[in-house]
């Protein structure tokens, strides 16, 4: 109940002066993209850019991190663009029967028409599921334009024949929302159904636009591999923070983007007793993963130290530039047992748990 009794604080949280929203749309080849936009742009420093996850919108997924308390220092010096896939924001209308909803790499290919339009040269990304999905192809056409990418629940896999099987016989059984559900939380999750669980199956099943989910949710079981490969032509090139929860559903999918990636640019974060939304139920300990990981990268230096660095200040002071010039090798490790930083060399990627 602490859980979530934090993620109510952080709802009823009042916005920072400067930090009233600007909602905007645009025409992109694929359709109109809404998307707000929270503070003004800080020289030479990315805007954070986030893309939620399937049967959410930007509100419904990161509106907990965002206003958690810890987030205010970050937020007070990037602008955020908070990116709404078509048809998932507030009061969007219903597609037209028939309407070819767009495919994920198309939904990618709509983020330059957003940067063009706010005269933004680069991002650090936070992506959730699908979000994290079309930020990292974005990120594989666009590698220039991509600072720092912040991954949450990533599967870089297409479907194979089993996953569609199992697929088409739960949608014989399970509604969409009900599929959905299973999508973004763990079956204990499910099973207990917290007071969490009751909200989002709540928005989920009640949501007003829920063809367009519905479509959104298509397109996302019809995504293409990213054909990550390490040491490959194919691979991110900029900093990465995996995320996922212990026991969540896109746990072994995330293990297996980790491998697939360069140890010395990824940061690998499982966090314990966070289900299968962190960025949800552990604001808290994400911000301070976050806060280390625009740190590593050279921003920051000087901000405050956080619960997770201050207790690893020795340890940690190998892989963060404090010098302002941005390395693109960082790490970051956590053990929940000890409260130390497990030992091996500075640069390699190291599984951690909360």
């Amino acid at each position: 109940m602490a859980e979530l009794q934090e993620v109510q604080i952080t709802e009823e949280k009042p916005l920072l002066p400067g930090q009233t929203p600007e909602t905007h749309s645009v025409e992109t080849p694929y359709g109109s993209v809404t998307f707000t936009v929270y503070g003004t742009p800080k020289p030479k420093r990315p805007a954070i850019l986030t893309y939620h996850d399937v049967g959410l919108n930007y509100k419904s997924c990161f509106q907990p991190l965002f206003q958690f308390g810890d987030m205010q220092e970050i937020i007070q010096n990037f602008v955020r663009v908070h990116v709404d896939a078509p048809g998932m924001e507030e009061g969007a209308p219903v597609f037209p029967l028939g309407y070819q909803y767009p495919s994920l790499d198309q939904l990618a290919d709509m983020i330059p028409c957003i940067l063009q339009y706010l005269n933004f040269s680069t991002i650090i990304g936070v992506g959730v599921g699908a979000g994290a999905y079309i930020l990292s192809r974005y990120a594989l056409t666009h590698p220039d334009m991509v600072e720092g990418l912040v991954l949450i629940n990533i599967d870089p896999n297409a479907k194979g024949w089993m996953d569609w099987a199992a697929h088409k016989l739960t949608g014989l059984t399970s509604s969409i929302p009900e599929m959905i559900l299973g999508h973004l939380f763990s079956q204990e999750e499910l099973s207990g159904n917290s007071e969490l669980i009751q909200k989002y199956r709540n928005i989920i099943t009640h949501a007003p636009n829920l063809e367009n989910i519905e479509l959104y949710w298509n397109s996302y079981n019809n995504r293409r591999d990213l054909n990550l490969e390490r040491g490959g032509a194919v691979t991110l090139k900029c900093p990465v923070m995996l995320v996922v929860g212990d026991q969540a559903p896109h746990e072994d999918a995330v293990v297996e983007c980790n491998s697939k990636l360069d140890p010395t640019q990824t940061s690998f974060l499982k966090m314990a007793d966070s289900g299968g939304q962190p960025q949800l139920t552990q604001p808290g300990k994400l911000t301070e993963a976050f806060k280390y990981f625009l740190q590593g990268m050279g921003y920051m230096a000087s901000s405050c130290m956080t619960r997770l660095s201050r207790s690893r200040t020795a340890s940690l002071t190998s892989a963060a530039s404090i010098d302002g010039n941005r390395s693109r090798s960082r790490t970051l490790s956590q053990s929940s047992e000890s409260g130390t930083l497990p030992s091996g060399p500075p640069g390699h990627t190291m599984e951690v748990s909360c």
